[in-house]
């Protein structure tokens, strides 16, 4: 028997991105303008290059990303933990310290991002050179690992001793500087590759699953007879064109606009505007009396009125009515079968089919053969959807039938009468939702009902101020009466009032306030 195992590299994971966010983070770090500042530091009589500290690495975080102290610090020791950072003063600590101690950015050839996979073969060629160059002093780990390597790619090994006898040949041709770099970015690459027992691994990826998802199916009998049912099932199912469908959706918009409150005014008024409840009340599931858009909503659809808790009331008490109680009953069992507690299943499963399937039972419902043996068939190994045959054969029975029966009754008919329609409240129309007119707008409001008053022919005429309409909106002799502020109300009713006597001598016109006298 063949076992497909998948190997879950990083390729595999959505870590990837994650570490490709901070490669690209590093990159920018790594500006020559704007990026970490780096300069030559002396580490045991050896000039490294291009090296900083932990303080400039936080320092560079805080201000070239806009975040925390604590933040900085979290996402510069995530650098060093993934690899993108390495440690010079502490090889083997693989954790930032946020003062002077020396960091230098890891070649993009060792990240994690680029460099998926870890051989066997590289680990061995890489602990073989170390134990050339250290004369066998290696860390008791990885003479563990050494000896475990040795024995598994027993058949290379010639291949791995070679390799790194010529990679220690070729590495001593090179300065001294250039020599501790790369044995420092060598040893901080396999040090977040294969870490020392007990020591974080940030990279570590979980089991592999012993399957994988993509792999094709061997051609067999049985997948060829699945795939001849799926494309027949396919061509039987119907097609809608779009226009059609488009045109059914744009117009269960329009119809369904008018009950959402947030399209539409919401009466007797907005609660979270006015802190007035009483539209909970008018909407609470056991209102005696509904509203006439709740009413009005059950029509749309069979499940509409058996979402609304209220909408099931009234259509139970008409089942009840027409002696079929027990379908609605039987549906809602089964939905509490379907979405309660499952410990329980097997006992509820029972008690439905005592009291709604066996034979002579009390509240027994009438469905036809074939439903009723799948029924049986599941209720020997009972679950959560043994019975969801019958129940979807009373649900249609239901709503083919019996919904559009109980929108022609009586009982509905008078509900809809009796329905409540409300008002806005006063409290509603007090805080309209437009902004309040500006003072000046008022001043020339006022001013305009007095020229109002001016306008009547007199016998001697009298100097008074013109007044220059200044606002930002427009004047209340152009609003609506309803959005006039009531002193101009009151300002439009006495000039109105004083137009209709027509005295032969009126008083003067009084001055505008804060203005002197004419």
């Amino acid at each position: 028997m063949k076992i497909n195992i998948l190997d879950q590299s990083q390729q595999h994971r959505p870590r990837q991105h994650h570490l490709a966010k901070l490669g690209a983070l590093v990159t920018r770090m790594q500006d020559s303008e704007r990026g970490v500042p780096m300069r030559d530091q002396l580490l045991s009589d050896t000039i490294i290059p291009d090296a900083t500290t932990g303080r400039d690495l936080v320092q560079w975080m805080e201000q070239g990303l806009h975040v925390t102290a604590d933040e900085a610090l979290h996402l510069s020791w995530l650098l060093v933990a993934y690899g993108f950072v390495y440690p010079l003063s502490e090889p083997r600590n693989l954790a930032l310290r946020p003062d002077g101690s020396l960091y230098r950015f890891q070649a993009p050839y060792f990240w994690p991002l680029h460099y998926s996979q870890s051989e066997d073969t590289d680990y061995a060629i890489y602990l073989a050179r170390k134990n050339i160059r250290s004369k066998g002093e290696l860390d008791e780990y990885e003479k563990e690992l050494y000896s475990a390597l040795h024995q598994k790619i027993n058949h290379e090994w010639d291949f791995v001793v070679c390799q790194a006898k010529e990679q220690y040949r070729s590495g001593r041709e090179r300065p001294k500087g250039d020599r501790v770099v790369l044995e420092c970015q060598e040893r901080a690459h396999w040090l977040v590759r294969r870490p020392p027992p007990g020591a974080l691994h940030a990279l570590d990826s979980g089991l592999n699953r012993v399957l994988e998802p993509g792999a094709e199916e061997k051609p067999t009998v049985e997948l060829y007879r699945r795939q001849v049912m799926y494309y027949q099932q396919a061509a039987l199912r119907s097609r809608t064109k779009s226009s059609v469908s488009l045109g059914s959706l744009l117009k269960f918009t329009e119809s369904s606009s008018v009950y959402d409150p947030l399209l539409t005014t919401c009466l007797p008024s907005n609660p979270w505007v006015t802190d007035d409840t009483m539209y909970w009340t008018l909407n609470s599931p056991s209102v005696e009396v509904p509203t006439r858009l709740r009413v009005e909503r059950w029509a749309f659809s069979f499940r509409e009125l058996l979402r609304d808790p209220r909408g099931r009331r009234e259509f139970q008490a008409f089942l009840k009515k027409e002696f079929s109680g027990e379908n609605l009953a039987f549906w809602e069992a089964c939905e509490d079968l379907k979405h309660g507690d499952q410990s329980k299943a097997k006992e509820k499963a029972e008690e439905i089919y005592k009291l709604f399937l066996a034979q002579g039972a009390r509240r027994w419902i009438n469905i036809d053969g074939k439903t009723m043996d799948i029924t049986v068939r599941g209720i020997q190994c009972p679950h959560r959807y043994v019975l969801d045959a019958a129940q979807t054969h009373i649900y249609m029975l239901m709503k083919k039938d019996t919904f559009y029966r109980y929108l022609k009754s009586d009982l509905y008919k008078s509900l809809l009468a009796k329905a409540v329609v409300p008002r806005e409240t006063d409290k509603n129309a007090r805080f309209p939702r437009h902004a309040s007119p500006s003072p000046v707008v008022l001043r020339a409001a006022e001013e305009e009902a007095r020229k109002a008053t001016a306008t009547v022919p007199q016998a001697s005429s009298s100097p008074c101020r013109a007044g220059v309409y200044t606002g930002g909106g427009a004047p209340s002799s152009l609003l609506p009466l309803s959005r006039v502020p009531p002193g101009v109300r009151l300002a439009r009713s006495l000039s109105s009032s004083t137009s209709s006597v027509a005295p032969s001598s009126p008083a003067p016109p009084r001055a505008a306030p804060g203005s002197s006298g004419s």
